[in-house]
Parts: structure tokens; C-alpha cells; sequence
């Protein structure tokens, strides 16, 4: 894979760190409940947090007491905060908000993840941490790294030049490997890995005639894809950047796109329904379409992983 300048640059920085961590020149710091960790290679769009949800559910449906923490991407506050279900999005994150409202756990964000899992574990005890995007967070230690690839990661670039946070031989340190969007195991370096496979769709609900479909998130096009393959068929469309916060002129500017386009109402997602807050009435008729991840053989996966942190966990 050739690299530009930059993104070779990004890749040495990258590979420094982590033989830092590798080779026990830096440390990672441990709490005393066990951390599931679940990130990905690439920067947005893989699927975390429905994976973070899905397997939040797939924990609660067993009785497994857990919570989820998070950077908080996005927000404007800092330091460690208790997600209020019905904050918003600038004080906590948009997902952190998604998660806590979809599994009513406890999620807590910071900067520091291991100050949050502090915080969590004064609060809460000792319970599993299921660490959201924390594949590069080396410094909180983990007891089962799970990472999400799609078919978009095994032919990309390094950053800037392409979307990888770090390259695929990366993937060594990861315990499972979940192949997400069709993603192909061949394309990967996957060797003594547990492979995992999710199918991620929507469930459309109450969808408007002639609708405008509208979005900030990563990729865009595969929730469009995805309601073509429903069979909705929109009359326009509106994109804005990933985790976008939308204002009283993107409103404005909705409706007028709607006038235009003829259009019966507007469909997005759960994601941009958290960052809508105030606004969502204003664009009625609205549908909010959530995403729907099912995992294969669930319960062996989550067997396994279950047995393996044990494990661990009586050996460190």
C-alpha cells in the first residue's frame, strides 16, 4: 500500500506507541471490574455503537451487570460526567446519549478512560466496563479487545491520506475480530483469531410518502443503500458531516428542501434524532429509523468471551 508523506508520517507515530505499550515502556493502567473493549481500524462508520448495544443487550438478557465508558465525542464539557438519558448531545456525546437511552445502564464519559471507569466503579462497584471505541485507548487495560472491520478498511490508507486509525497488522492485538457490512475474512489478517460476523439493517417504521432523507453520520450511503433496499425511495437527500449538531438554519433549510422536492415528510436516524433534540417537532412528519445488528451464533460468542475474561481475570 503506497503511503503519502503525511500519512507515512501518521504510521510512524502510530507504530511508536504502540511498541511503547507492546514492549511494557508504558504501562496500561487496570480497574478492578473486568473491560471488554470494542473499537475498530478506521475512523467512523464501522458500527460501534450498534455492536456496543448489541452486545450490551445480548449481556443484559443473561443478567450481567455492566456499564459503557466513553470518550464523549463531540461534547463540550470535559472531565468525567454520568450520562443523563435526557441531557444533550453537547454535554455528553451523541452516542454516549444513544447508548444510555437504548440500554439503560450507566454510561460515563471522560477524556480518561480509566478515571471513568473509576468514577463508574465509586458509583456502581466493580461491574464489567464495555469500553466504547477503545481499540486505541491503550492505556486503560483491557481483558477482551473486540474490533469491528468492513470491506472499506481492507482497501484503505493510513490517515490523512485515507480513513485507518492504524494499519491491519493491527489486528494482532485484537481477541475477536467481528466482520461487519459483508466484510470478507480473506482480506484480513486474522490468523488465530476468533472471527465474528454481524448483519446490521434497519427497521423502518411509519415512513412518510415521498420522503427527504437526511443524515450526519460517517457513511452516509450505506443508510441510504439500505432504505433503497427497503424499498423507500426518496424524492431528496441531505448530508451533513458525521456527529453534525443541527441549528435553527438547518431547519430552515430542511423545510425548504422538502417544499421543493415535493416531499411528504423526512426519514434519518437515531443518531441525528439525539442531535435534532428540540428540533425533531418541526420536522414532522419524522420517521427515525434504528439500526438493527444481529450476531451470529450469539451465545457461543458471548460464552466465549465470558469464559476468557474469567480467565484472565484470575491470572492477573
Amino acid at each position: 500500500m503506497n503511503l503519502n508523506p503525511l500519512s507515512a508520517i501518521y504510521g510512524g507515530v502510530v507504530g511508536a506507541r504502540n511498541a511503547s505499550y507492546d514492549r511494557r515502556l508504558r504501562r496500561a493502567r487496570r480497574l478492578q471490574g473486568a473491560v471488554i473493549s470494542v473499537g475498530n481500524v478506521s475512523a467512523g462508520g464501522s458500527g460501534k455503537t450498534p455492536f456496543v448495544i448489541l452486545l450490551g443487550e445480548l449481556l443484559k438478557a443473561r443478567g450481567i451487570k455492566f456499564d459503557v465508558l466513553s470518550r464523549g465525542y463531540g461534547r463540550k464539557s470535559r472531565g468525567v460526567k454520568l450520562v443523563e438519558p435526557g441531557g444533550l448531545p453537547r454535554d455528553f456525546g451523541d452516542e454516549p446519549l444513544l447508548i444510555a437511552r437504548r440500554l439503560q445502564v450507566p454510561v460515563v464519559v471522560g477524556e480518561d478512560r480509566y478515571e471513568a471507569g473509576q468514577f463508574a466503579e465509586s458509583r456502581f462497584g466493580p461491574q464489567i466496563h464495555l469500553l466504547d471505541d477503545g481499540f486505541q485507548h491503550r492505556g486503560l487495560a483491557r481483558d477482551f479487545d473486540i474490533v469491528l472491520v468492513t470491506p472499506e478498511d481492507a482497501r484503505d490508507r493510513l490517515l490523512p491520506g485515507g480513513r485507518l486509525r492504524e494499519p491491519l497488522g493491527s489486528l494482532r492485538r485484537a481477541d475477536a475480530v467481528v466482520l461487519a457490512s459483508g466484510a470478507a475474512p480473506e482480506a484480513f489478517p486474522l490468523t488465530g483469531k476468533m472471527v465474528w460476523r454481524v448483519r446490521r439493517g434497519i427497521v423502518p417504521r411509519n415512513i412518510p410518502e415521498r420522503p427527504v432523507v437526511f443524515c450526519g453520520i460517517a457513511r452516509p450511503q450505506n443508510f441510504t443503500l439500505q432504505l433503497r433496499a427497503a424499498g423507500i425511495v426518496s424524492v431528496a437527500e441531505a448530508f451533513f458531516r458525521d456527529h453534525h449538531a443541527y441549528t435553527e438554519k438547518d431547519i430552515s433549510d430542511l423545510l425548504q428542501l422538502r417544499q421543493r422536492s415535493e416531499g411528504g415528510g423526512f426519514v434519518t436516524t437515531e443518531k441525528d434524532a439525539v442531535n435534532l433534540g428540540g428540533y425533531l417537532d418541526a420536522l414532522a412528519p419524522l420517521a427515525v429509523v434504528p439500526v438493527k445488528m444481529e450476531l451470529a451464533d450469539a451465545d457461543n460468542a458471548v460464552d466465549t468471551m465470558l469464559r476468557v475474561v474469567e480467565e484472565r481475570r484470575r491470572h492477573s
